[in-house]
């Protein structure tokens, strides 16, 4: 009986020689199925979610009929695929957006907007990805003025800290309510929420392309920051009468040699003057010292420098004699415009003056 065991069937042996012999080729779908599948196995991280959704489906529906694969179809399906691999000399990101953000700054506005209102179009991109990628400035308006429902649905849409800080912005009324409607988004289908995404898209999206980078206020501002006191205090007593919120703007927009000891830090002093020329810092110091106005600002940078270059400053502007008021407010506002510099290079942060 133990000697029959071990005896193998010569029957047997033909057909499996048979099988091997007349083992079929796995289609594209079917090794693509097996890539996926090895990979799952061995932990590698492994992103499709952002295939087309219809090749997604395909290649689980193709899963779900294979049952086992031999080893050596197995290799041969990995060498194959590295093969390919090897053979990739550059690869796109496919899609409208994934082309944007390459050609991101490469091609107008104009024309990233027309190809972005196609993507919209398009049944396959998400709406709510373009929404998400928009800043607070452009996304408040939706929650001002569109109903409570499309507000709160946009919210539920977001990031939580982006959505927390948008929320935040709104009056406490409506805030409350936009709130209690988040609640109420449970019950929404998968289309209706996308509808409204691709309408908001389509709004946000066909605003008009701004001529200028910066706000009327902050052009403004920045104008009159280097323009002579004289002229200065003139244009904003003619904003006053013509328009006196705006002016209000402004005036909080202009930083002027006056509010440098409310607005910087003592700390950042040393940074101002290692950039700033020496005699130009001399004749800022000495003319502000002869203005009520100013006097402080002089005293703030003495008094937050080395005692030793606050000395050596001293004894130049000792020496300097009187400084007409157009070289002055030249030195003052090249210190101010050394301050900016610093502003925009993220090295110095102006702080906020209490209402």
């Amino acid at each position: 009986m133990t000697q029959l065991a071990q005896i193998t069937p010569v029957q047997q042996i033909a057909p499996n020689r048979e099988r091997r012999a007349t083992r079929r080729s796995l289609t594209n779908r079917e090794k693509a199925a097996v890539i996926v599948r090895l990979m799952v196995a061995k932990g590698s991280p492994i992103t499709i979610s952002g295939m087309p959704e219809h090749i997604q489906a395909a290649l689980a529906e193709q899963m779900s009929k294979m049952r086992l694969v031999d080893r050596a179809t197995l290799n041969q399906v990995v060498s194959e695929f590295l093969s390919e691999l090897e053979e990739v000399g550059l690869s796109f990101p496919g899609g409208i957006e994934g082309a944007l953000s390459i050609m991101d700054g490469h091609i107008s506005t104009t024309a990233a907007n027309r190809l972005r209102r196609l993507a919209g179009a398009s049944s396959k991109a998400d709406p709510w990805d373009r929404i998400a990628a928009l800043d607070l400035e452009r996304l408040r308006p939706v929650l001002e003025e569109e109903s409570i429902e499309v507000a709160a649905v946009m919210l539920s849409k977001l990031a939580v800290p982006k959505a927390a800080e948008l929320l935040g912005q709104l009056p406490g009324e409506r805030a409350r309510r936009v709130a209690y409607a988040v609640s109420l988004t449970g019950n929404v289908d998968p289309e209706t929420v996308r509808r409204i995404g691709l309408s908001l898209a389509a709004q946000l999206e066909n605003q008009p392309a701004r001529a200028f980078d910066a706000g009327p206020v902050e052009r403004v501002g920045a104008i009159l920051n280097v323009a002579p006191q004289t002229i200065r205090e003139e244009v904003l007593a003619g904003l006053d009468e013509d328009d006196q919120d705006f002016a209000q703007l402004v005036r909080k927009a202009i930083f002027t040699f006056v509010h440098v000891p409310s607005r910087i830090s003592p700390r950042d002093v040393p940074k101002i003057i290692r950039i700033v020329d020496q005699g130009l810092l001399v004749t800022a110091l000495c003319y502000s010292e002869t203005k009520p106005e100013t006097a402080a600002t002089a005293e703030f940078f003495l008094s937050n420098m080395s005692q030793r270059m606050a000395q050596s400053l001293r004894e130049e502007m000792a020496e300097r004699g009187k400084i007409k008021d157009k070289d002055g407010e030249a030195a003052q506002g090249a210190v101010i415009a050394a301050i900016r510099s610093l502003e925009a290079a993220g090295e110095v942060a102006l702080l906020q003056e209490e209402e």
